[in-house]
């Protein structure tokens, strides 16, 4: 499918499924979020990265407005739909402040794989103590998905636009798998040299029994 929709550009990813908090100040995208909330519709999130826009971005929804100000500024929750593909920026329009594109809609396969993802989560938790924090990923595991998790792993912006890139659960799977791969042992080195400097100028019960 094909279509023209308003779009927002920013420098974050989301993810399918998400739920995101913005705040808007500026008239074209306080026009924009107006004109989407009276109508229903639906507005795009491209990726802007190294102050380029790139081909990628996530369809959205206006879920709620948590506040309104009365210079006009809003808070406001959107919820990612779908990942669209960039065809073609409109940058003006009549008596619109913001700018459009013409996109399409990749096919995107979503289905859990819930043996592989037991297995990242394990390793997800293990980061997670390793950094001493706690997510609560709001679902049960078995209904979690690569795009829940993406966030909370520790990826560069360029590593989320690549996991965004990718349209097969699988594949983002995997990616997931090997970024744990190599993350976490660095972690744990970095846990055991704290633990070391902590020790040190400490008393130390030391064991000189296996020198004769």
């Amino acid at each position: 499918m094909t279509n023209f929709i308003p779009v927002f550009p920013l420098g974050i990813v989301v993810y399918p499924g998400e739920k995101v908090n913005l705040h808007i100040f500026e008239p074209r995208y306080k026009q924009l979020i107006n004109e989407c909330v009276t109508g229903s519709k639906t507005f795009g999130i491209p990726v802007m990265m190294e102050h380029a826009l790139q081909d990628l971005g996530t369809q959205v929804r206006v879920a709620e407005i948590v506040k309104t100000y009365d210079n006009g500024e809003m808070d406001i929750s959107i919820e990612g739909l779908e990942v669209f593909r960039i065809l073609e920026v409109i940058r003006s329009m009549p008596e619109k402040l913001y700018s459009g594109a013409i996109v399409n809609y990749p096919a995107n396969d979503r289905h859990n794989r819930s043996s592989t993802m037991k297995r990242i989560l394990e390793n997800i938790r293990n980061m997670h103590q390793l950094l001493n924090i706690s997510k609560d990923f709001k679902k049960p595991d078995e209904a979690l998905t690569s795009y829940d998790v993406a966030h909370h792993i520790g990826l560069t912006l360029q590593q989320e636009y690549e996991v965004l890139e990718l349209l097969l659960e699988s594949q983002r799977l995997e990616y997931i798998k090997r970024h744990l791969a190599k993350t976490i042992p660095v972690l744990q080195e970095a846990k055991s040299l704290v633990e070391k400097v902590k020790l040190n100028g400490h008393f130390k019960n030391l064991d000189s029994s296996e020198w004769q």
